[in-house]
């Protein structure tokens, strides 16, 4: 059998943490379009473990969870923070200076990029698009099952990716210019790729549903290579996009998201069928974060809704502070001055298990109440599916029965109360609190409607502040704390909080024509205070 071999290009220098942070990710940037696997056909008939192998690696890399220090760069000081899921207990980098407060660390910023198309050290892990590059020509008509597992995988990353950068090179990747620049797609182009490239793979994985089958499983860490449970994992993914697009191109949402709602196989509808790639015996990066690095803290937003709730699931989240006596939850505000780890005695993150989340049923029966507030074919009734995204989260984290949970209609945010510096306090009336109830009122404005499915939603999607922080932008809920202290120099407005990462400068050193016009495919500079594509006012 044939030793798979990884190719290093170039080493990036940088000074301090930057630069122990960019080496695992970022080796390889020249190597973007590149084939980074030398096998043949005859290889792949032969064992089906030289195309196995790849996918095993590419899903503990969809977060980088070893060594662990890169995810926490990759998400955790990213998405993590800005969904209001996390804070910060410390200065940590650049003395407080940092993303934390809108100053953006490039050497922080491109390891999400680098470690979607870069190879990664060590070679245990690698990269989504020089893999996919691979399958895409070794799969065939013969191993069609595994081009779609590979398109499943291509779309669940590169949406993240999207989500973060905007403009991003996905249907011209491998296909360099004469003057060797590589292009971006918009992000309008790229989520259609990513709608086509879905459909395919539902196309090839729909009549192997019933199969009995797995050719793949000794490779799969989410679904042991069941084909159904792919199926229904690929139509759920397929909703979530079209969902992303509803305020911006509503068309075309409708097309897609009515294709998901009405497909045979489902959608994800317990949390036996979540999305969760098994990284053990790998440390959840989580656990690292929050006790080892002692870097991680409950964040503010999360305190004063669930505290308000008196939601059950807060002690499942998080464990109780212990900068006071009493059972209470502390949770530390996002862009504030730190002088010294002051917040470590604020609430930690409850021990994690050994997968990290990609996607809950929980989280798809959320996505069906907003189809249905949005009329869409298939969808069903709001009320009903809301009910039961939160039942399913609830039993998801065993939080016991949510049915007295859900006919609550008076509890609401709680005031905030820091208890080092009354400067970040929110205090009740605060049009910063939100309003919104349990209850589900079936009389209440869409916009209303939809501030209750999507409190709900960010609540259930927890860890992933990837996501929460996608949604908290789409649509403004839940309502989070904008930062005390901005450090962008005007580029961020603080009310409008942080809407994207900009292109790091390694691209523009790469890439520089290419970087060049995709940021004119912007619609505003290069920096954190632009939308998306699908980021509308």
């Amino acid at each position: 059998m044939r030793t798979i071999q990884f190719k290093h290009m170039r080493n990036l220098a940088a000074a301090g943490m930057a630069a122990l942070m960019l080496a695992a990710c970022t080796k390889g940037f020249e190597r973007i379009n590149t084939d980074p696997y030398g096998l043949d056909e005859e290889d792949l008939k032969a064992d089906f473990r030289l195309i196995g192998e790849p996918f095993r690696q590419m899903q503990t890399s969809i977060y980088a969870v070893s060594p662990g220090w890169v995810m926490q760069v990759q998400q955790n000081l990213q998405g993590d923070l800005y969904s209001g899921y996390m804070g910060v207990p410390g200065p940590f980098g650049n003395g407080g200076n940092n993303n934390s407060t809108y100053n953006l660390i490039d050497g922080w910023n491109e390891v999400m990029w680098g470690c979607a198309y870069g190879s990664y050290a060590p070679a245990s892990n690698v990269s989504v698009m020089p893999v996919a590059s691979t399958i895409n020509r070794l799969a065939g008509e013969e191993f069609k099952d595994f081009r779609a597992w590979m398109l499943i995988l291509k779309v669940l990353v590169m949406q993240r990716v999207s989500d973060v950068y905007g403009p991003i090179v996905y249907t011209k990747y491998g296909k360099p210019n004469a003057d060797k620049s590589v292009d971006y797609d918009s992000q309008k182009d790229a989520y259609y790729a990513f709608f086509k490239d879905i459909d395919e793979a539902i196309g090839i994985l729909t009549p192997l549903a019933s199969s009995t089958k797995k050719p793949f499983a000794r490779f799969d860490l989410v679904y042991d290579g069941t084909y159904k449970a792919w199926l229904k994992f690929a139509n759920s993914l397929r909703l979530r996009m079209a969902i992303r697009i509803s305020k911006v191109d509503p068309a075309k949402a409708k097309t897609e998201g009515e294709a998901a709602l009405a497909h045979a196989a489902g959608l994800l509808e317990t949390p036996a069928e979540n999305a969760a790639v098994n990284i053990a015996p790998t440390p959840n990066p989580y656990n690292t974060y929050t006790n080892s690095y002692n870097d991680i803290r409950m964040g503010a937003p999360m305190e004063s809704i669930l505290t308000g709730y008196n939601d059950p699931r807060l002690a499942k989240y998080f464990v109780p502070a212990s900068v006071a006596p009493g059972n209470i939850f502390k949770g530390v505000r996002t862009g504030i001055a730190l002088p010294d780890k002051i917040y470590a005695d604020y609430s930690k993150l409850a021990e994690m298990p050994g997968k990290m989340q990609l996607m809950t049923a929980a989280e798809v029966w959320f996505l069906k109440a907003e189809a249905a507030l949005r009329g869409w074919t298939g969808a069903g009734s709001a009320k009903d599916n809301y009910e039961k995204g939160v039942k399913a989260s609830f039993l998801q984290h065993g939080a016991g029965d949510a049915t007295t949970y859900l006919v609550d209609n008076t509890s609401k945010a709680a005031p905030y109360t820091d208890l080092k510096n009354a400067v970040n306090n929110i205090p009740a009336g605060s049009p910063l609190l939100s309003t919104v109830t349990i209850r589900w009122e079936e009389g209440d404005v869409f916009e209303r409607k939809l501030e209750r499915v999507i409190t709900q939603k960010w609540i259930a999607m927890f860890p992933d502040g990837q996501e929460a922080w996608s949604e908290f932008r789409r649509t403004g809920y839940p309502k989070l704390f904008p930062v005390v202290v901005n450090n962008s120099g005007g580029k961020i407005p603080t009310a409008t909080f942080i809407r994207r990462i900009n292109f790091s400068q390694t691209e523009y050193a790469t890439n520089p024509k290419g970087v060049e016009r995709a940021v004119t495919l912007l619609g505003g500079p290069d920096n954190g205070g632009t939308r998306l594509w699908w980021d509308k006012p």
